[in-house]
């Protein structure tokens, strides 16, 4: 099969949303002078990666419950995805020449075809034919894309087996698929799941479903911010009290988005450019200056990982596809990559920032499935708009209070400092409650100098899919910062005071954010016979932030101020008094004082590890005196 692009110099020289046409025409035409160095990070990557999974790939023809996986070095079962890597594979195969390359494609589709793949012509999670078989349409674009853009590297048998195989999935997605059949990331990836298949193919009737769903999803965006909505069970896709619904960052920037930009780019659908540009302009406001992405507050954020989202595709091929129409989208999809760089070991990238300082191996699903959207980049970067990281992120620049009127969640930046606080109470589950940042709790703490400071995680650690999840190692201690106490060895916290209310003002150059809460179980209730009505201010100037805790009830129970700060395991602490530590990073001091003393959460070793989002902390905390009913803390950098 000749190699062809699907989308044209015409089709990005048509969007004009913001640039002028001669701006459009100039950025594809001179972006290969100011990008070849992104792209040749990306090249470097992808090559990495599929080295490293061809190290995990199992080759043992005996046993064809095995024979042709990848290998996860974390997990106990093989994932039913691998097969995504076929792309990914076959593009290394098409760009060095290397037989290995297709070696490999043969050997992950050969493995799904033996024992994950239904005669419906779907493709289960794990090997139980009972299990999931939504994810057959990112199996079924990974497919699609390797058969249209390298399916000359094939033998014929191969690849007409694998075409008749293709359309075989392509009919399951068509059959089962709707707007609103689960999640938005399914129907909303079938808008370019099905067109692309239905090219390949050459079936018209997918094509036609592709076009209806690309209408339908048009109202999955929030009224405010314009943020792709959706990320909930269908049985309880309700509003919440607060008349919020469910949108998961992870999941919409690393891939629904991803899909329906590939899918207006090529139609040339105005409408839908209009609205995608509006939702990744919002959606960046939560990229850190680094290139993580703040999904602290997300309804899937138990699979938030602080690059983006475990088992999602990654968020370079949106904002790289869309950098014409906004530069600032490709220095996200630049910082990101960067990122993921950062993150990746011996060929596997790992779920977080510290998984290999605190010895956690890697789940080999976050590599097979980020490896698909750096070979689309590859494959179309002819006609890409410039990519590069010249444009300051919106949160590099940011100063002041933004409410996100969509989630209640506020971000504040000051000087060097940038935060988030959640009053959002959109559950992803109304059943069961997996709590993301919520009641007034501050999710994300970040300098400028030196990096992440503070990272929420689950209340407490779930495997709520037990198949996309690893396990969490040692004891699970929450590192969201909140108030908390223990009644009748009850675990009470503002964290799950999803009613919680917060206030700004920013005068004479502080910010402060009250947060007005309660302190309840998980199940919603208020803890009673001692304090449970709290103010928790966030104050931020240019030079420090505090947090202030107070009541004015009487605390008859033991109840502390949590505040887990980000640390890899190196770093050292310094107990300068009972009541201020510094921690020695690499760009910085930081300095942490109180008005009490500063205490430390029991752990194994010198930190505590969470999984989400893939972090080392110290969990201290300070406990409220019953004479002041007050506490204050504060952390500068120098």
């Amino acid at each position: 099969m000749k190699r062809r692009n699907f989308l044209q110099l015409s089709t990005l020289a048509g969007v004009s949303l913001s640039l002028p046409m001669a701006g459009l025409l100039n950025a594809c035409e001179s972006h290969q002078a100011h990008s070849l160095e992104y792209k040749e990070l990306v090249s470097n990557i992808l090559e990495s990666w599929c080295e490293g999974m061809l190290k995990q790939q199992i080759h043992n023809p005996n046993n064809l419950e095995l024979h042709g996986a990848l290998d996860c070095p974390s997990c106990e079962h093989i994932h039913g995805r691998c097969m995504d890597a076929v792309y990914p594979f076959l593009y290394m195969a098409d760009k060095t020449g290397d037989k290995k390359y297709v070696e490999g494609a043969k050997l992950v589709m050969l493995w799904a075809e033996n024992n994950v793949s239904q005669e419906s012509g779907a493709w289960t999670v794990i090997r139980n034919p009972k299990s999931w078989k939504g994810i057959t349409v990112f199996g079924a674009i990974a497919l699609a894309e390797a058969l249209h853009y390298h399916g000359h590297v094939l033998d014929k048998e191969t690849h007409d087996a694998w075409m008749k195989r293709l359309e075989k999935a392509g009919q399951y997605i068509y059959d089962s698929f709707t707007i609103d059949f689960t999640n938005i990331n399914y129907p909303g990836t079938a808008v370019y799941g099905l067109d692309l298949i239905g090219d390949v193919v050459k079936r018209d009737d997918f094509k036609a479903k592709s076009k209806i769903l690309a209408e339908q999803v048009k109202v999955y965006f929030t009224p405010n911010e314009g943020l792709l909505f959706g990320e909930c069970k269908k049985s309880s896709s309700k509003l919440s009290e607060k008349g919020l619904h469910g949108v998961d960052l992870g999941y919409n920037v690393e891939e629904t988005l991803n899909s329906l930009v590939m899918y207006a780019l090529k139609h040339k659908d105005e409408e839908l450019l209009q609205i995608l540009t509006k939702s990744l302009n919002s959606h960046l406001e939560f990229m850190m200056p680094d290139g993580g992405w703040d999904n602290s507050w997300g309804n899937r954020m138990y699979k938030w990982t602080y690059w983006g989202s475990r088992t999602c595709d990654g968020s370079q091929l949106a904002f790289g596809m869309m950098a014409h129409i906004n530069p600032a989208f490709g220095t996200a999809a630049v910082k990101n990559t960067e990122l993921l760089q950062r993150c990746t070991s011996d060929g596997l990238i790992h779920g977080g920032p510290h998984y290999v300082s605190a010895g956690i191996l890697p789940c080999i699903h976050h590599t097979f499935t980020h490896a698909k959207p750096l070979a689309a980049l590859l494959d179309h970067w002819d006609h890409l708009p410039e990519i590069n990281k010249e444009s300051s992120l919106p949160r590099a620049m940011a100063d002041g209070v933004k409410h996100f009127k969509d989630l209640d969640v506020y971000l504040f930046a000051r000087g060097d400092w940038r935060g988030t606080v959640s009053a959002y109470d959109a559950e992803y589950h109304y059943k069961n409650d997996y709590r993301q940042a919520s009641g007034g709790a501050l999710g994300v703490l970040y300098h400028n100098k030196v990096g992440l400071l503070c990272a929420a995680s689950m209340a407490k650690y779930e495997m709520v899919e037990k198949n996309n999840q690893q396990v969490q190692p040692n004891k699970d201690i929450c590192l969201t910062p909140r108030v908390e106490v223990f009644k009748d060895n009850i675990w009470y916290t503002n964290l799950y005071d999803l009613p919680a209310t917060v206030t700004t003002k920013d005068e004479n150059g502080t910010i402060e954010l009250l947060a007005d809460v309660k302190l309840k179980n998980e199940a919603r209730n208020v803890v009673e016979e001692t304090a449970s009505a709290f103010g928790i201010k966030y104050k931020c100037s240019a030079d420090k932030t505090e947090i202030s805790v107070s009541t004015k009830q009487d605390i008859t129970e033991k109840t502390a101020f949590v505040f887990p700060i980000v640390s890899p395991n190196n770093e050292i602490v310094t107990k300068i008094s009972d009541t201020e530590i510094t921690i020695q990073k690499p760009e910085g001091l930081v300095i942490i004082k109180a008005n009490a003393p500063i205490k430390m959460k029991a752990i194994e070793g010198k930190r505590t590890f969470n999984m989400v989002p893939g972090v080392e902390a110290l969990p201290l905390e300070v406990f409220l005196e019953n004479n002041s009913k007050s506490l204050e803390l504060s952390i500068t950098v120098s």
